[in-house]
């Protein structure tokens, strides 16, 4: 199946529509592990739910037409990414709302996804990750791509075109530079 994926990826990187409408059910399955890994981090009563998160990151991918796929690794990747954004996206909006910027106007779709209460866990990891990424961004994407988007070392390691030692070891060093970082806020 992972070869498949990666045909349809190509054939819709040449523009082959037909190639999204056979891609999506064999990754919305996928998809829908990796929301649900996203989510179980979420407090209880998150206003997204893991169904919203999976066709939120649907709709802007679909709009990714300048991204080049290479294969099914990095498609994950790209997709776990999109859904961190729009989760810090989410918690971004709460904080802001609870900081007294209630008074502005927001159209009925995004208040149904916003919550009053922030989730700061969420904007602590983004702000440690965006910091580590300011001095090695190969970290910073691993962490990414292993954390939030559940990708192997062999997987990881394909996706940023380095050896699985490198991963392997970036990882460990990420993990604990991080640990350090969250507990310091």
């Amino acid at each position: 199946m992972s070869e498949e994926i990666t045909q349809l990826l190509l054939a819709w990187n040449d523009g082959d529509a037909q190639a999204l409408d056979r891609l999506m059910p064999l990754v919305q399955c996928e998809l829908h592990r990796l929301a649900h890994r996203y989510m179980a981090g979420e407090r209880i009563g998150h206003p997204l739910q893991t169904t919203a998160l999976v066709n939120e990151a649907y709709l802007r991918l679909i709009d990714s037409s300048r991204v080049r796929w290479q294969n099914r690794a990095h498609f994950f990747a790209v997709s776990a990414q999109l859904m961190r954004r729009i989760l810090v996206d989410v918690a971004r909006a709460r904080k802001k709302l609870k900081r007294g910027g209630d008074s502005i106007q927001v159209p009925l779709d995004e208040a149904m996804a916003i919550s009053r209460q922030p989730s700061a866990d969420l904007v602590a990891l983004d702000e440690a990750l965006t910091t580590l990424a300011a001095f090695d961004a190969r970290k910073s994407k691993i962490v990414e791509l292993r954390f939030f988007g559940g990708l192997t070392v062999e997987e990881t390691a394909e996706v940023l075109n380095v050896s699985a030692m490198t991963v392997a070891r970036d990882w460990g060093l990420a993990k604990a530079w991080l640990l350090r970082e969250l507990e310091n806020k």
